[in-house]
């Protein structure tokens, strides 16, 4: 499989207007769909088969291969030739364009088999309020070049993605042993010492981990979706394709398994800082630790994001922003002319401070 698979849910998910029979879309920071043609606008049902809460699922039956049939969805999936993204539309389209590197996508048809999602976040933001986010970002940066900012205020319409996560629950019981310093002096003047009295300690700690977020993707640099963090998990939904109406839903490339991984990563972190602080005294040193975890689960969730792909003199840039807070994220443009400018401006003023200081130095001035 390639670095990452889209599922168009634009083509998977149609709900016909029930004015005119034209598609509706999600209108984000809203519980409704919208029809662009009539603006006819419909409330996204609380019942049917996706409402109630949001259901976790048991970890270790997911791993050996045990979960419900209804749990898993199979979707088709055409490649993307340049950056190995795998995009998913209507079998009768031949041709589209890649989201996440702006490059016509014409290869041949594979499939993708995965758990489905459990939880949605829906979009807040919408496509202009989007746009002016990025906007706003590349202006605040230095050294960018102009013709992008201008390109992008002027260029094509942003893609709205919902990116794909794991979240895991767990409980943990860590005992440890490690010591305890206490720092303390010695001696007088410049005799004076600072030294660290050590005594031996153990001890256990535990913690309920709730919603440890990994992300489940490839296609976008890790750097760039941690750096939207926070997101406002417990306004998630449960889900319901509606949301997804006139979106497009990118599917998991990071298995279970390698996620909870990336899980307890962080989890034995936070275990490591409550054990440092059950220690406590001036500085700790952790000697070993073990820790038992119980009752793991964990679900699948759609986070949203606007996206610009953008080839700009030959160069292809890729901006990110929470759908929710505004947070923008990208590759960072440089512009060499402003680059220079500014250098041959530090260096000109670097000679203009030296002389004004030489001829302060001989009294001339």
């Amino acid at each position: 499989m390639s670095d990452t698979t889209v599922r168009s849910t634009v083509e998977e998910h149609r709900f016909p207007c029930d004015t005119c029979g034209s598609d509706l879309r999600y209108l984000p920071g809203t519980g409704r769909l919208h029809c662009d043609h009539c603006g006819n606008e419909e409330d996204i049902s609380e019942t049917g088969p996706w409402a109630g809460a949001i259901a976790e699922l048991d970890f270790r039956t997911a791993i050996e291969r045990r979960l419900p049939e209804q749990e898993i969805e199979e979707t088709r999936v055409l490649s993307c030739p340049n950056c190995g993204a795998e995009v998913e539309f209507q079998e009768s389209v031949h041709a589209k364009e890649c989201p996440f590197c702006a490059t016509p996508v014409v290869t041949d048809t594979g499939t993708h088999r995965h758990i489905k999602p459990k939880g949605v976040l829906p979009f807040t933001l919408d496509e202009g309020e989007a746009r002016k986010a990025m906007t706003d970002w590349l202006g605040s940066l230095w050294f960018a070049p102009n013709g992008l900012q201008q390109y992008a205020r002027k260029g094509r319409r942003l893609s709205g993605i919902y990116v794909p996560y794991w979240t895991f629950d767990a409980q943990t019981q860590s005992a440890y042993r490690g010591q305890r310093g206490t720092v303390y002096t010695t001696g007088t003047g410049d005799k004076k010492r600072t030294k660290v009295r050590w005594r031996n300690v153990s001890g256990a700690v535990a913690r309920a981990f709730d919603d440890v977020l990994v992300l489940a993707s490839r296609a976008l640099p890790r750097r760039f979706t941690d750096a939207l963090e926070p997101w406002d998990l417990s306004a998630m939904e449960p889900y319901q394709p509606e949301y997804l109406a006139g979106f497009r839903a990118e599917a998991y490339q990071i298995e279970l398994t390698d996620a909870y991984t990336t899980a307890r990563e962080h989890m034995d972190a936070v275990i490591r800082r409550d054990i440092r602080f059950d220690i406590g005294g001036d500085r700790q040193r952790i000697s070993s630790v073990n820790t038992k975890v119980s009752n793991v689960t964990f679900k699948h969730v759609l986070l949203p994001v606007w996206m610009a792909a953008y080839r700009y003199n030959g160069d292809s840039y890729r901006f990110v922003v929470n759908a929710r807070t505004g947070r923008v994220q990208g590759e960072r443009p440089w512009s060499i002319w402003k680059i220079t400018f500014a250098v041959l401006l530090a260096v000109l003023l670097a000679g203009l401070l030296g002389y004004l200081y030489a001829l302060s130095e001989t009294g001339a001035i």
